[in-house]
């Protein structure tokens, strides 16, 4: 079930991209990201009220809040960056220049989380890498 979630994440990531650069023509990057969060906390919350998921606030522990809101801050900052390249650079570079987060991101979880770095992990990330670079250069 998860692959089916994981796909149409990439779905909707893709259209996100077409979409903003559509949408942030002539406003601020900023102003457009802002308006795009509020859409987003208002899905989110209707979707914890739907499935009744508040009552599970007060189970939630300081180390569990600190890390949800410093990935919060992280969030919010990928996205001012990305709303900001998407509105100055073409969409079919900044797109794979952001998807090299893949990369970032396992290594970060082999230093960090100690995932093991695989042989599979190694070649993906470095044909990402690659992939990365010819699509932008």
């Amino acid at each position: 079930m998860w692959v089916i979630y994981a796909v149409l994440s990439a779905v909707f990531a893709a259209l996100t991209s077409i979409l903003a650069k559509i949408g942030i023509g002539q406003i601020n990057s900023n102003l457009a990201t802002a308006i795009r969060t509020i859409v987003v906390l208002v899905l989110a919350w209707g979707m914890v009220f739907l499935t009744g998921a508040q009552r599970g606030l007060h189970d939630i522990s300081r180390r569990s809040l600190l890390f949800l809101i410093l990935s919060g801050l992280a969030t919010g900052l990928s996205w001012l960056c990305y709303y900001k390249a998407l509105q100055i650079g073409e969409v079919s570079k900044v797109a794979p220049i952001d998807k090299f987060s893949i990369v970032l991101t396992l290594i970060l979880a082999f230093v960090i989380l100690k995932e093991p770095l695989t042989p599979k992990a190694v070649i993906g990330g470095l044909l990402i890498t690659a992939g990365t670079f010819a699509l932008i250069l």
